[in-house]
């Protein structure tokens, strides 16, 4: 549910082809938690760290929403080991 607020941005992920790959949708449904948070001072991007009780690594993704580029959210998802 904490995520939601994020999840019209979208994703786009850089993970291997073999596994799906990271987005906010998934981090939601897969009941990921979000362990830390931090905003850009002019307020076009954040950074969120992902946390899950029964996984060794954290999910950070970057979020920047900027209107003038196509698409306007930009949202990058990667496992941290």
């Amino acid at each position: 549910m904490a995520l939601e607020p994020f999840a019209w941005l979208g994703g786009n992920s850089a993970g291997s082809p073999a596994e799906q790959p990271f987005s906010i949708e998934r981090l939601n449904a897969d009941a990921w938690e979000i362990s830390g948070y931090t905003g850009t001072f002019e307020n076009r991007s954040s950074l969120i760290l992902s946390r899950k009780r029964d996984q060794t690594y954290l999910v950070p993704f970057s979020i920047l929403y900027d209107v003038t580029r196509s698409p306007r959210g930009v949202t990058n998802c990667y496992a941290l080991h």
